[in-house]
């Protein structure tokens, strides 16, 4: 009887312990179990992504407020559809928010930042991003530098 209260035991655990690196490992790669419920869609254009990718982080003042879902190609403009997932909680970014694509660090990952405008009426799900500035590119200020040196 001892042996087998001992096996349980163990057993239980085990699966104690598995389930625990399940949820370690969901938190540490930003999952989740449920679906995109609480959240709604909002759309950006940029001229240039430059390394931005899904899962990337949405802020508003520093602060992560949802994800980055997709970046694409606009057929229709030739411009970088960024598609993001937004809290429901964050229900007061005004028509005229702004999105700029920056840079966490020198040379760290891409994210999207969101700056509140000062209109009364707020976006709704499915809703776009007017006003944008897409990413500072190093290699091409780089480039330009060496460009403006060189012809002196």
């Amino acid at each position: 009887m001892a042996k087998k209260w001992l096996e349980i035991s163990v057993g239980g655990l085990l699966v104690a312990g598995i389930a625990a690196l399940l949820v370690l490992a969901l938190q540490v790669s930003g999952s989740h179990l449920g679906g995109a419920s609480g959240q709604y869609r909002l759309t950006a254009l940029f001229d240039n992504a430059a390394g931005l990718s899904a899962k990337a982080r949405v802020t508003l003042a520093g602060v992560t407020i949802g994800e980055v879902d997709q970046v694409s190609i606009d057929k229709q403009t030739l411009m970088a559809r960024v598609d993001m997932s937004i809290d429901s909680a964050v229900d007061y970014l005004t028509l005229d928010s702004s999105a700029s694509i920056l840079t966490a660090g020198l040379l760290g990952e891409k994210y999207v930042g969101l700056s509140i405008g000062a209109e009364e009426e707020v976006l709704a799900d499915g809703d776009m991003i007017e006003d944008t500035q897409s990413a500072l590119v190093l290699e091409e200020l780089i480039g330009q530098v060496l460009l403006n040196l060189g012809g002196d």
